[in-house]
């Protein structure tokens, strides 16, 4: 009889197509509509010199709702929509390159690191330039700037919508630094992401399988994997964040060395430095996680060819 401990991987051949993207753009949809606020929070406390303006997650989160109200949270949210298309892309590539990397070895934690490095490379040339106008567009705030670029018109929204305000930054960032002002901080990208989802595929199963013979055998597999993500998620972003601060600071202050933005990171704010918006990170990344664990995991089992539902056992 088969053990129900076994978590059985649903693979790419596997899969409706139809119904794993449209059921999947939809599931990624909803997860950026309710993380985002933690996302601009995080790329605030990162920019920010010391702890001029905020003094932690809660207290930017409380500043921002003051000062701009719900809508302030969602600056540029418009904008970051359009990473959706990287987000298929990233699911495309790293299920095709866990069939490819089969052929060549079993292993579970060969495949998914070799997968998760591979997807992320293919999403961060998608969504650097998305993510460079979408990171002015969240330091737009009331008063002090925070980023190189101030839009033009009243912040609340009179003289200026909000796609007048993503013409505005799209045109500075032109004038300034021509159309590679739109992959600044690419290379840091690449060095904050692929680790991150290399290590984060690897964890996650690891966390999963580890828990399934802790849990009862009754313990439906959704239980641990759900688990498992945020555990993933937190083991990566602590070994990621100082990259990604390093990430955030060159896209937005306009730096052109990586070696130098960590010098000066160092200089003023030493070791913990590299940590800021950890917790913020964590606090999005533990909800979005389990939401988009139980929504891959159940997009996938949805997607399952209807001959080889019969034959899972969950």
């Amino acid at each position: 009889m088969e053990d129900k401990r076994n978590i059985q991987i649903i693979e790419w051949e596997h899969l409706d197509k139809k119904k794993f993207y449209v059921f999947g753009v939809a599931m990624t949809m909803m997860i950026r509509v309710s993380v985002y606020p933690f996302t601009l929070i995080r790329t605030r406390l990162q920019v920010q010199k010391g702890k001029s303006l905020y003094h932690g997650t809660f207290d930017a989160f409380i500043k921002i709702l003051r000062a701009d109200g719900i809508a302030g949270l969602y600056r540029g949210f418009l904008v970051n929509t359009f990473t959706l298309i990287s987000g298929q892309c990233y699911v495309t590539t790293y299920e095709l390159t866990r069939k490819f990397v089969a052929d060549y070895s079993q292993s579970n934690t060969v495949k998914s690191l070799v997968a998760g490095g591979s997807a992320s490379l293919v999403a961060q040339s998608i969504t650097v330039p998305i993510d460079v106008v979408s990171q002015h567009l969240m330091m737009q705030r009331k008063g002090e700037k925070m980023g190189r670029f101030q839009v033009r018109g009243n912040l609340e929204g009179q003289g200026i919508v909000a796609f007048g305000q993503t013409k505005d930054i799209i045109k500075q960032i032109l004038r300034a630094d021509g159309l590679r002002g739109f992959y600044r901080g690419y290379v840091a990208s690449l060095l904050t992401y692929i680790p991150n989802s290399a290590v984060w595929w690897p964890f996650y199963h690891f966390y999963a399988e580890q828990l399934s013979y802790l849990c009862p055998k009754e313990c439906p597999h959704i239980v641990f994997q759900a688990i498992s993500g945020p555990l993933a998620a937190a083991t990566a972003s602590i070994l990621t964040n100082p990259m990604d601060v390093i990430r955030t600071r060159v896209q937005v202050e306009g730096k052109n060395s990586i070696i130098l933005t960590f010098r000066q990171l160092m200089a003023e704010e030493g070791p913990w430095g590299l940590m800021k918006g950890l917790s913020a990170r964590i606090i999005s990344a533990t909800p979005s996680t389990i939401v988009i664990v139980v929504g891959y995991e159940s997009l996938k089992k949805l997607s399952l060819r209807p001959e080889l539902v019969d034959s899972r056992h969950w």
